[in-house]
């Protein structure tokens, strides 16, 4: 699992016109079965997303973020390999 960690460069209200076309592009990536999560932080100076694959692959998948395609954003990826689960969460392991 990869965690990426989103901290945005510009002003919220850049960010928030941007926001449709990255919500679009997280649910296209719920609907295939690599987004495991997503939320942005508390306070709002940033974003969670987590997704299966390699750090390779969600680095590349991160670039066609539009978030990214117009610079909002800086992007810190973080590999995790997940020990121990709460209850129904046995699918993230391995």
């Amino acid at each position: 699992m990869i965690i990426i960690i989103l901290n945005y460069v510009v002003p919220v209200e850049e960010i928030d016109a941007h926001r449709g076309p990255h919500l679009a592009w997280l649910h296209e990536a719920a609907a295939s079965g690599r987004l495991l999560f997503a939320g942005r932080q508390v306070p709002l100076t940033g974003g969670m997303i987590a997704v299966r694959g390699t750090r390779e692959e969600a680095e590349a998948w991160a670039r066609t973020d539009p978030f990214a395609i117009h610079n909002l954003a800086e992007y810190r990826f973080i590999e995790v390999a997940p020990s121990v689960l709460g209850p129904g969460l046995e699918a993230l392991a391995g």
